[in-house]
C-alpha cells in the first residue's frame, strides 16, 4: 500500500521549515503505521487504546511547545499544529489525548503555576508518565467559567473544593487535574476563579468515566466530582486569578 502523502493544493510547504516539515512528516508516518490499525477497533469498543501513549512522549507530542528543560520539545507552535493535525486524522480522540495533556494540563502549570509545581509536574508528564486533564466544563454552564458553581474555600493550612465538572477528556485516566473554581477573597468578600492541581487518589476526588457516547468514542470522557476535598496550599496555581486563567488556556 502506498504511503500516505498528503494533499497540499495551496502549496503550503512552501511556507515551512525544513523542521516542521519533518516533525509533521514523522508523526504521519507513525499515525499511518501504528495507530490506524488501532483505532477502528478502539471506536467500535469505545476505549482509548492507551499503550500508544509513551509511544507519542517519544515523539515529544506532550507540551510539545513548553521549554527544554522541563522535559519538553520546545518546538514553535507551527510544528505543534501540524504535528496536531496529523494525529486528528488518525482520530480525534488521539488529538484530544494529546492536546489536553498539552496545552490544557501542562500550559497551565507552566503559564501559571511555581517553579516548583513546574519542576514537579512536567517532566514526567512529558514522558506520558503522569496524564493530566482540564476541569472547566459544568453540567449546569457548559464551557462559560463565570457562571461556574464549582467552590474553594480556605481551610487548615489550604483550600476545600465542592463542585462537579462535566465533559473531561481524560480524567478517568488522568493522576492530576487542574480544576478551576470561584474563591471567596477574605478581605474584599469577591470570588474569584483560580486554578487548583488536585491529585488522583485525594478523598472526595473521583473521576467516573462517561459511557454510551456517539462521538469521540476512542477517547476518555469523565466527569470530575469534588466532595469536600482538601488540597494543601500548594496546589494553588498562584500566578493567575479571573476569567483570563482558563480562557487563556482555551
Amino acid at each position: 500500500m502506498a504511503r500516505f502523502t498528503g494533499v497540499d493544493f495551496y502549496e503550503i510547504d512552501g511556507l515551512l521549515s525544513d523542521e516542521e516539515r519533518q516533525i509533521r512528516d514523522h508523526v504521519r508516518d507513525w499515525v499511518e503505521d501504528r495507530y490506524l490499525p488501532l483505532v477502528e477497533k478502539a471506536y467500535e469498543d469505545a476505549f482509548f487504546p492507551a499503550e500508544v501513549i509513551p509511544e507519542v512522549a517519544s515523539m515529544g507530542l506532550l507540551g510539545a511547545t513548553l521549554p527544554e528543560e522541563y522535559g519538553c520539545a520546545g518546538v514553535n507552535a507551527t510544528a505543534y499544529g501540524l504535528a496536531m493535525q496529523e494525529l486528528e486524522r488518525g482520530d480525534s480522540g488521539l488529538r484530544s489525548f494529546a492536546s489536553v495533556q498539552g496545552s490544557l494540563a501542562m500550559w497551565p502549570i507552566y503559564a501559571y503555576g511555581s517553579e516548583a509545581q513546574r519542576k514537579r509536574w512536567l517532566p514526567p508528564m512529558a514522558k506520558g508518565e503522569v496524564i493530566g486533564c482540564f476541569g472547566l466544563t459544568e453540567p449546569d454552564f457548559g464551557s462559560n467559567p463565570s457562571g461556574m458553581i464549582t467552590r474553594a474555600v480556605r481551610r487548615d493550612g489550604g483550600y476545600v473544593l465542592n463542585g462537579a465538572k462535566m465533559w473531561i477528556t481524560n480524567g478517568t485516566i488522568a493522576h492530576v487535574a487542574v480544576v478551576w473554581a470561584k474563591l471567596k477573597d477574605e478581605a474584599s468578600g469577591r470570588e474569584e476563579i483560580r486554578g487548583f492541581i488536585v491529585e488522583k487518589g485525594t478523598k472526595g476526588f473521583s473521576a467516573p468515566e462517561q459511557k454510551r457516547k456517539h462521538s469521540l468514542r476512542a477517547s476518555v470522557t469523565s466527569e470530575l466530582v469534588l466532595q469536600n476535598v482538601h488540597v494543601g496550599e500548594d496546589a494553588l496555581l498562584p500566578n493567575v486569578s479571573g476569567l483570563k486563567g482558563p480562557l487563556g488556556c482555551l
